[in-house]
């Protein structure tokens, strides 16, 4: 009987396990599962010697990752990365090709509505099933310690860290939006101290400034915390804890339902691990802020 369950046919099941393994993998291995990962077009259209080369390994290290994965060979493997063309990331006019393609851009508005509160709902479960709550808890517990939070998270991802940004404001949790407005992202973290905390979300295809700001944030000894799609994401390395989330997708648009999700849970718990005092003291700020109000005219 075999004791292993039949090798992944299709991309994202191969990332979740790759991910699975990542830590029981030799190293050569190890090297050759981020490489693929952070190379999965070479992967699927290079040779066996071009692969190598690039991962820095010897061929035979390709062969044994992909019997360590469950396949007969490394060909076998290299069809699911090629399969993975069809799922790639599109552009927005791909996608909008996609969707006459498939009949919906002339469909009634409900049905694509449909399509993406599916995803939605396939994010969500899947965020549900499959979280770390022992990660979720101990980065709940680094951001409710740091004197400021910094949120970074640009392109995609901006849409996240700005939502993070209003609600920690509106519950007295000190942060500082990394925005990159004027190319100033650099400058935005120059205050970043070993008592501080990033908070860095960034998914395939990552940001680079992203990637490099996250970098710098560790190399000035500051917490980090990254929500992303892999372990081998390169904001991964320099997180103290790692919140891996996977989104669904309808015709090549992804969710960001469970993304969101995940980040209402930590500003919401941040405040509760702070005694309620952030939220008071946010309260305090923002009557303060508030223009006096004018006294009512009874004769009006």
């Amino acid at each position: 009987m075999n004791e292993h369950p039949p090798a992944p046919k299709d991309y994202q099941a191969l990332r979740a396990l790759i991910a699975q393994r990542a830590e029981q993998l030799p190293k050569r291995l190890t090297q050759v599962a981020a490489y693929a990962l952070e190379n999965p077009d070479e992967v699927a259209f290079g040779t066996v010697a071009s692969i190598a080369g690039n991962a820095e390994v010897q061929p035979s290290a390709l062969v044994r990752f992909s019997r360590a994965l469950g396949y007969q060979g490394f060909s076998d493997l290299q069809e699911v990365f090629r399969s993975r063309l069809r799922e790639r990331v599109l552009n927005y006019d791909e996608r909008l090709a996609q969707l006459r393609e498939h009949g919906l851009a002339n469909s009634r508005t409900g049905l694509v509505l449909d399509g993406f509160l599916t995803a939605a709902e396939r994010s969500l479960a899947e965020l549900r099933a499959k979280v770390d709550q022992e990660a979720l808890e101990a980065a709940a517990g680094i951001l409710s310690g740091a004197e400021t939070i910094y949120l970074l998270g640009l392109r995609r991802s901006f849409p996240v860290t700005a939502y993070l940004g209003y609600a920690m404001a509106q519950l007295g949790i000190r942060n500082v939006l990394v925005d990159g407005i004027a190319g100033l992202a650099a400058e935005q973290i120059g205050f970043l101290g070993p008592n501080d905390a990033v908070l860095a979300v960034s998914f395939a295809p990552y940001a680079r400034e992203t990637v490099v700001l996250t970098q710098a944030a560790k190399a000035k000894r500051a917490a980090v915390i990254s929500i992303t799609d892999s372990v081998f994401s390169p904001i991964a390395p320099a997180a103290d804890v790692l919140l891996e989330i996977a989104e669904a997708n309808f015709e090549g648009f992804r969710s960001m339902a469970a993304t969101l999700a995940l980040a209402m849970t930590l500003a919401v718990s941040i405040a509760a691990r702070r005694g309620g005092e952030a939220l008071a003291s946010g309260t305090a700020a923002q009557q303060a802020n508030r223009p006096p109000r004018e006294p009512a005219d009874r004769n009006r």
